[in-house]
């Protein structure tokens, strides 16, 4: 039976555990690491673990440490997308289908899966917020920008996600306000905001007040922009002020930090300041993204002895621990949702196909047309693709090209690098010059690339061909934000991050099912 800790009679060093989350990848769980958590889940001197889901293959891990804790042990992952075969291509798929029905079903399928792996705390949603291209992916990964739509979603997905047996985590606090402009990505270097306490409540912290007004947040997770209006000195992650402004609303939950090995807080502050700060300042739960946990446990002392941690800093942060492990007490176990419920999850993506078209235009392409399909592949990789260089990853190239030429018998398809050298451009106008054109694109979002954009390579190509309107149709996964910088296109359809997505976007162009979607950005199309 598991028992509730206690606050007191707890020592010195069992509370700067229970203030730190231990981070594993499946490839990196080495015997004497799992030994070393084993030992301090024994000892009450680990407040959780976070291991990637990896389809299960972590579960006797998380069992393990479960079994051998005799309190409720915090374990944490990201299902951002879901959860293996229920998976879609990040919130702005729930964003776009604008189903609140849908966003719970999404919630309780994921959290019901997750806590069959044995999880307790889902790092969602994401309660991000921009009407401008993001970096990291955050434009995917969010639902949209709008404030009421954002939070009737989350909300949805926030209860789904309580009663599949999973506790919520929002995220990345404070998200972006309408003043924002830097697009520097965390994982890259430090971004600053001049976003004042007044702008963060009239938008970014809307989704986080009206959760937690309904119990729905059970935690937030603190990103690393430096708010300069706010706390000059330090980043959100490691700020006593930036977490203040919603503390100050009545929130009284579990706040955790964003991975601290992101060059927007260790470049500045080193590994061991970055994860004392956490808690000294922030009275946040340090997730160090650290293989080795012994480490953590080092830093941790040597911040309270050097007084960066300090004793009320450090009983604030395990109170709020504490009270998220006895939360984890009253989730529902075993939830099984119905056949019903999976049938809709599916709708998340044949449903979040958006499409621009011209008057007089219709979003699918006639079966027996002449066209030349062109596939954007990755820089380099215009050869690669054949030996399944996209094996595995979402958008395949060489996948999609067999099925235009299938779907499309009189057509012609070919794969184009996006950056191609001179020869390659010349040989594609030539094969294209008498057909239709078509351009298959795509962002594949991800940290550490920064601003997502098409090369000037394709888009100078694309400009020169609209001179003499050759391309009627551009097919694009991702970012949408990517189709401002090209010319005036009569037909645009735009899916979503994921293989199921690119499916139900050539379904629509095959005249197979509708596009569905809704725009949840203000893309200026020319």
């Amino acid at each position: 039976m598991k028992q509730v800790l206690k606050l007191e009679g707890l020592s010195v060093e069992q509370k700067l555990g229970l203030a730190t989350i231990s981070f594993n990848w499946k490839a990196s769980i080495k015997p004497e690491n799992m030994e070393y958590l084993a030992e301090l889940v024994k000892n009450r001197m680990l407040g959780g673990v976070w291991m990637t889901p990896l389809h299960g293959e972590n579960t006797p891990y998380i069992n393990h440490l479960k079994e051998l804790a005799d309190y409720p042990l915090l374990v944490f992952t990201d299902a951002e997308r879901g959860l293996g075969e229920y998976s879609i291509g990040g919130h702005n798929t729930i964003g776009v289908t604008d189903n609140e029905e849908l966003a719970y079903t999404f919630g309780k399928i994921t959290a019901a899966r997750a806590s069959e792996m044995g999880y307790n705390v889902v790092c969602n949603p994401i309660l991000d917020m921009s009407n401008t291209n993001c970096s990291a992916g955050g434009t995917m990964r969010a639902y949209g920008a709008d404030k009421y739509r954002v939070t009737a979603l989350a909300a949805a997905e926030a209860q789904g996600m309580h009663d599949g047996g999973c506790l919520t985590i929002g995220k990345h606090y404070p998200g972006r306000s309408k003043v924002d402009t830097t697009l520097i990505d965390s994982h890259m270097g430090e971004r600053t905001s001049v976003a004042t306490k007044e702008d963060l409540l009239d938008y970014a912290l809307y989704p986080y007040m009206e959760l937690d007004k309904k119990g729905l947040l059970d935690g937030v997770m603190l990103g690393h922009p430096r708010l300069v209006n706010i706390d000059p000195d330090f980043p959100v992650s490691l700020s006593k002020h930036g977490i203040k402004v919603l503390r100050e609303q009545g929130f009284k939950g579990l706040a955790i930090t964003d991975s601290l090995t992101m060059m927007g807080v260790v470049a500045k502050y080193g590994h061991k300041n970055s994860v004392g700060y956490s808690v000294g300042n922030a009275s946040a739960m340090a997730l160090p993204w650290q293989e080795d946990h012994s480490k953590v446990m080092q830093w941790m002392r040597e911040c309270y002895d050097e007084g960066i941690i300090t004793d009320e800093a450090l009983d604030a942060t395990v109170r709020d621990v504490i009270a998220m492990q006895e939360k984890v007490l009253s989730l529902p176990q075993g939830v099984k949702p119905t056949e019903e419920e999976f049938n809709k999850f599916h709708r998340l993506n044949t449903d979040s196909v958006c499409a621009r078209v011209d008057d007089g235009l219709t979003t699918a392409l006639d079966k027996n047309g002449k066209y030349y399909f062109a596939v954007l592949t990755e820089v380099g990789k215009q050869e690669a693709t054949s030996v399944e260089t996209f094996k595995g990853q979402w958008y395949n190239p060489v996948a999609i090209k067999e099925r235009l030429e299938k779907e499309f018998p009189n057509a012609k398809a070919g794969l184009l690098s996006e950056f191609p050298v001179s020869s390659e451009i010349q040989k594609f106008l030539d094969e294209s010059l008498d057909r239709e054109t078509v351009f298959i694109t795509f962002c594949i979002s991800q940290a550490y690339v920064g601003v997502e954009k098409f090369t000037p390579r394709i888009t100078s190509l694309m400009d020169a061909m609209q001179i003499s309107d050759r391309i009627s149709t551009v097919v694009h996964f991702g970012n949408p934000f990517l189709l401002e910088d090209l010319p005036h296109i009569p037909r645009l359809l735009m899916g979503t991050i994921s293989s199921k997505g690119v499916d139900a976007t050539l379904d629509v162009l095959t005249g197979k099912y509708p596009a569905k979607g809704v725009m949840t950005y203000d893309v200026k199309l020319k």
